[in-house]
C-alpha cells in the first residue's frame, strides 16, 4: 500500500459523479478495476490522503486523476456565473479522469439512453464474459480482439440490447486498423470528434465524452439530458440561443462561453444536477 495527495482533490466526488463506470464504494474503500488490476482507494477526509491498495504505481494514479491539471486555475477560468460558482463550491476537488481510450469507447457506447446503474450492470456482465478472471469476481476489460468474435446474440444475454451489434463493429474497426485511437489525440478536437463519430451508435453526445474522458480534449462539451435542462433553464435567455437552444447548439455555446476547459464546467453542474436536480 501507499499514499497518494493531491492540493484540491476529492475522491468521492471525483468517483461518484458518473464519469467512469468500473467503481463502487464497497466498506468504505472505493473499489474498480483499472489495466487489468484490482485498485481499492480510501480517502482520509481530514488530511487528504489517499491510501491505494493496489500494484500499479503511484504515477499511474497520478495521471488517471489528473494530478497534472491546475486545477484552481481551471476553475477560476471556467467560474463566470453564480451558478457556476455555487456547484464549485459544493464539490471542490472534483477532478475529470484520465481513462483507458479503448474502455472509454466502448463505455460509452453502452451508455446511450440508459441509466448508470443499467451502464455499470452491462459492462460487468460483459467483462465477466470476455474478460479474464483477476480475482474472485473481477474481470479485466475485454480486448477488442475477444469482442470481434463474439456474436449479437452472445452480446444480447450480457443484457447490451441493441448496443451489442455496435459493439462488435467498433471493435472489428479497431482490430482491422479502421481506427487507430492513439491517432486520435495527434488531431484537433474537430478531427477527432468525426472520427469517433464514424462510427455507429457515436453521435455528438457520446463523441464528445470519450474525447473529454479519454483524449484530452477539455474543449468537449457533453450534452445529455441533464446538461440540456441546466443550460435551458439557467441559460437559456442568453442571446446565442435566440430561443431555440437545440443540443448541438449547447455543445458550441458551451465552447464559446466556458473556454477552453469547458469539460470541467460541464462535470461540475451535471454532478450537481444529478444529486440535487434543478
Amino acid at each position: 500500500m501507499y499514499t497518494l495527495f493531491s492540493e484540491n482533490f476529492n475522491l468521492d466526488y471525483t468517483l461518484d459523479c458518473g464519469q467512469v463506470f468500473r467503481w463502487d464504494l464497497i466498506d468504505g474503500w472505493w473499489t474498480g478495476v483499472l489495466n487489468g488490476h484490482v485498485a481499492r482507494l480510501q480517502q482520509d477526509k481530514i488530511s487528504g490522503e489517499v491510501l491505494v491498495d493496489c500494484p500499479l504505481p503511484k504515477s499511474f494514479f497520478e495521471n488517471y486523476f489528473r494530478f497534472d491539471d491546475d486545477l484552481d486555475s481551471i476553475l477560476q477560468e471556467v467560474n463566470k456565473d453564480e451558478f457556476m460558482d455555487e456547484a464549485i463550491s459544493k464539490y471542490m476537488g472534483l477532478r475529470l479522469i484520465r481513462q483507458d481510450p479503448w474502455e472509454c469507447l466502448i463505455s460509452y457506447m453502452l451508455a446511450t439512453a440508459w441509466s448508470i446503474p443499467n451502464i455499470k450492470r452491462a459492462i460487468s456482465m460483459m467483462c465477466q464474459n470476455y474478460g479474464k478472471e483477476i480475482e474472485g469476481g473481477y474481470y479485466s476489460f475485454p480486448e477488442p480482439h475477444a469482442l470481434v468474435h463474439a456474436c449479437d446474440d452472445d452480446l444480447r444475454a450480457c443484457k447490451l440490447g441493441f448496443r451489442g451489434g455496435r459493439v462488435i463493429k467498433a471493435a472489428r474497426h479497431v482490430e482491422d486498423g479502421n481506427l487507430i485511437l492513439d491517432d486520435i489525440f495527434k488531431v484537433d478536437y474537430e478531427e477527432a470528434k468525426q472520427r469517433l463519430m464514424f462510427l455507429e451508435g457515436i453521435g455528438e453526445k457520446v463523441a464528445d465524452c470519450i474525447l473529454l474522458f479519454a483524449f484530452d480534449k477539455m474543449e468537449a462539451f457533453p450534452v445529455d439530458t441533464h446538461v440540456e435542462k441546466v443550460v435551458k433553464t439557467v441559460y437559456g435567455h442568453h442571446e446565442y440561443f435566440n430561443g431555440n437552444a437545440t443540443k448541438s447548439k449547447i455543445g458550441n455555446w458551451g465552447r464559446m462561453y466556458f473556454g477552453r476547459y469547458c469539460g470541467y464546467a460541464q462535470q461540475y453542474f451535471f454532478y450537481q444536477k444529478r444529486l440535487e436536480g434543478l
